[in-house]
């Protein structure tokens, strides 16, 4: 098994571009079977989570092609399945996103009931009520979402949860129902914005995305178009985290300042000296002094759940006392026993944290138990004395394209290594 190995005590310096959106791609992949004809996907990042929705993709007869560049080009003509099997989507919850499109568009979708990362129940109860309430069938039986309907009917659909990967779903399904549809208390995150912004381009009737109230007037079918994927918003936080807590200088490339207004606040509460410019973030740590910060996780605007571990690393060698609360996912917290076991003084108190900085932490063998937390990790061995080892790294490679690699070329002393 793959792990990585970090000599920590090198504050980074240098210049890293950013990749493509993880979070947004899987549902524009997804959206691809809304299309009647080849579709192209640009700036894709090269992660195990973009390799398993090509599989699964593939699994249903659609035709993909990949190019040098990464580039995926998709054609729907070779559909031949419409099920999308437990095999691939145990290791990966966005999977179900193929269950609103793929039924508004052929009328039927198979779709196992979803895996991915350990970090709390996120159950897919608003997609199917909001299908179900735009007039579809659907049975659960043996770990199987089984959906039916002639046409869907636009409606207007209250989730009683903020939920991305619902609003998505749902958004996907309503854009080829009969009518209008109103998606009630939506996600507003970045990614569903650029999803709706394909959606648009490929013939799709949507306003108000990434406000509350998205408003859907359905259209009779959807062309294919070339689409280029925004910036990962959470790889930018984590390489501007990377730079501060090894107090050195990184500035991200090719990123999306837009897209991380309550980040960047936070850095700069921590000390940081942060510029940005249309499609650049520079943050500076160097000669500086690391202060705790407190956090507490939100849907967007908020602040990202997915960067509330980097910041617990942050505040782990930071001056003074931070708390940081979790209010997204109950499980999220998994990281602290692993950061504890680097010497971090952090009193754990439910969705709560009170962490403590400490003037050192120490390498030690540590395992990442979901994609955030390996980050977390990550970023305390780049800071810590001595080495660390990173295990089940394959949490990593969900999110991250080449993270040893591009932090090399930033001066961190990390390897991957297979034992």
């Amino acid at each position: 098994m793959e792990k990585l190995i970090i000599e920590g005590g090198t504050p980074l310096n240098g210049e890293v571009v950013i990749s493509g959106a993880k979070n947004a791609v899987l549902p524009l992949l997804a959206a691809t079977l809304l299309a009647d004809g080849k579709m192209t996907i640009k700036n894709v990042p090269r992660l195990r989570d973009v390799n398993t929705t090509i599989r699964l993709l593939q699994g249903m007869g659609v035709s993909v092609k990949v190019n040098d560049d990464y580039h995926i080009t998709t054609d729907t003509s070779t559909i031949s399945s419409y099920v999308a099997p437990y095999e691939l989507v145990k290791t990966m919850r966005a999977s179900i996103l193929v269950l609103g499109p793929t039924l508004a568009r052929y009328g039927e979708a198979e779709v196992s009931l979803p895996g991915g990362c350990a970090i709390g129940s996120r159950p897919v109860n608003i997609h199917l009520s909001g299908l179900e309430a735009m007039g579809a069938e659907i049975t659960v039986h043996e770990g199987f979402i089984r959906a039916r309907a002639e046409r869907l009917k636009g409606t207007r659909i209250v989730m009683d949860k903020v939920t991305v990967t619902g609003t998505e779903n749902l958004l996907m399904a309503a854009v080829l129902a009969e009518g209008t549809s109103i998606l009630e208390h939506a996600a507003c995150e970045p990614e569903v914005v650029d999803l709706a912004n394909c959606l648009n381009q490929m013939g799709a009737n949507i306003i108000g995305a990434g406000t509350p109230t998205i408003v859907v007037q359905g259209v009779e079918r959807l062309h294919g178009v070339n689409y280029t994927v925004l910036p990962d918003r959470i790889e930018t936080g984590t390489f501007l985290a990377a730079a501060a807590i090894t107090r050195g200088r990184v500035k991200t490339l090719g990123a999306a300042p837009g897209t991380l207004d309550s980040v960047l606040q936070k850095f700069r509460e921590a000390g940081a000296a942060v510029e940005t410019g249309e499609d650049w973030i520079e943050l500076d740590m160097r000669s500086r002094t690391l202060k705790s910060v407190d956090i507490t996780t939100d849907p967007h605007p908020g602040f990202p759940t997915d960067m509330q571990a980097q910041f617990m690393a942050m505040n782990a060698f930071a001056q003074g006392i931070g708390v940081v609360v979790e209010t997204i996912f109950e499980n999220r917290m998994m990281h602290v026993a692993e950061l504890m076991r680097m010497g971090a003084n952090i009193r754990l108190e439910g969705n709560t944290a009170i962490v403590a900085g400490m003037p050192d932490l120490y390498g030690a063998p540590v395992m990442a138990t979901d994609l955030r937390a390996s980050a977390s990790l990550i970023l305390a061995g780049l800071a810590a004395k001595g080495k660390t080892t990173v295990d089940r790294i394959y949490h990593t490679d969900r999110g991250y394209e080449k993270i040893e690699v591009r932090l090399q070329q930033l001066g961190a002393k990390i390897e991957r290594v297979n034992n």
